[in-house]
């Protein structure tokens, strides 16, 4: 399968080296992590085409550069849905993040909460809401799945609330599953099960495996003891399956956004129309987003969904989005293009898989430089002052909506 990543041998022979980029991190955590869990963060659905695109499409855009020009006293520093931020990156929710690197979840809240960004915990994720707000000092933001059982949503609002979460975000687009072809041919389960290829593989992974003895938490934290009838893996399993409800509507929104109460964020949108409804919905913000390249494999880019989006409704509400961001240079794109902000997901895995906390710092840490030293050569002090001047004429991004 093509890909766009750098030629392999970069990787074969980048062995003890400084780490310099995402690209480093992600080539620590593909020896680091087992397989099944590196391709679940480094895969997308059916022929991958969307997913590749997320990255490819960044490559389109072009920046002006400018000499000559004050370059002092540069400031980084934000909003994102009304909070202050140290840089305009938020950490997106991923599932199984704890099974990229034990008790992943808290690792990664840690490592935004002293970079000054916001972590978003997913419904899916191995830590739950009480193992993040009892194990981290500063506000984090959850998002939510609506399943079918209305009551189970409902209590997790209220977990929520009670973890003093800062904000909602509501992921409207797995209503039902896109197939991730890696994930059926490794037979993905949490904890993973005991097969000779997987006990082959983790053999490969003393490190993985010592911290992951150290925990408890190796299961969807979230929903087992929490969710009516499931009480163990097997009954997560077919629980999970069953669960994702279709039935999702602009109702359900309206539902949720009134027990929540707080600010709420809408994820997964892509077409200007369905832009349009969140406007009207009463949300703070929504995210463009296509999950990652891991739904609807023919989608466009997020960065090629997004300037429509913005024009459409990016007077009415903060229009943030994620997708193939791996460097400062893409988060200085999506802001040019009108973004007012953007999340990560795979670029601070890759950094958690490597090296846990530390490694999701390294990651942020490396997006802030190429974003500040970007910034600075396109003649600007101040990351709110972005827009498309820096741009070096319109992006010729092939997919971008009519």
């Amino acid at each position: 399968m093509p890909s766009s990543r750098p030629p392999s041998w970069t990787s074969r022979f980048f062995t003890s080296g400084p780490v310099t980029c995402i690209e480093d991190l992600r080539v620590l955590a593909e020896r680091r992590v087992p397989r099944m869990f590196y391709d679940y963060a480094d895969s997308g659905s059916y022929s991958e085409g969307t997913y590749r695109a997320n990255e490819d499409d960044f490559a389109q855009i072009k920046l002006r550069q400018r000499v000559a020009v004050d370059m002092t006293n540069r400031t980084l520093a934000s909003t994102m849905v009304g909070l202050p931020v140290s840089m305009p990156v938020a950490l997106a929710p991923t599932g199984l993040t704890g099974m990229q690197h034990a008790d992943g979840e808290i690792l990664a809240a840690r490592a935004a909460a002293k970079a000054g960004v916001p972590f978003t915990l997913s419904t899916m994720s191995i830590c739950s809401i009480e193992d993040v707000a009892e194990n981290t000092d500063a506000p984090f933001w959850f998002q939510l799945y609506v399943m079918r059982d209305r009551d189970f949503i409902d209590r997790l609002i209220d977990r929520a609330k009670a973890a003093q979460c800062s904000a909602l975000v509501l992921t409207l687009d797995l209503q039902i599953l896109g197939q991730r072809h890696k994930d059926v041919k490794n037979g993905l389960s949490t904890p993973p099960r005991m097969t000779i290829p997987n006990i082959i593989n983790l053999a490969t992974k003393p490190r993985w495996c010592l911290n992951m003895l150290r925990t408890q938490r190796r299961t969807f934290r979230n929903i087992v003891g929490h969710a009516q009838g499931v009480g163990d893996l097997r009954s997560l399993s077919s629980w999970t399956a069953e669960q994702f409800d279709p039935r999702l509507n602009w109702d359900d929104v309206k539902r949720i956004r009134d027990r929540w109460g707080g600010k709420l964020i809408l994820k997964g949108i892509l077409d200007p129309e369905d832009a349009e409804l969140a406007a009207q919905s009463g949300a703070e913000a929504l995210i463009v987003s296509n999950h990652g390249g891991r739904q609807l494999d023919g989608a466009i880019s997020s960065i090629a969904a997004l300037p429509s989006i913005v024009e459409t409704v990016g007077d009415r509400i903060e229009v943030l989005m994620d997708g193939g961001i791996r460097s400062g240079q893409d988060v200085i794109k999506a802001l040019a293009l009108g973004a007012h902000g953007v999340f990560i997901g795979r670029a601070f895995l890759y950094g958690l898989g490597a090296g846990g906390e530390a490694g999701v710092t390294q990651c942020l840490d490396i997006i802030r430089k190429e974003l500040d030293v970007t910034m600075a050569m396109c003649g600007l002090r101040d990351v709110r002052q972005v827009d498309e001047r820096i741009l070096a004429g319109k992006p010729a991004l092939a997919n971008r909506p009519f």
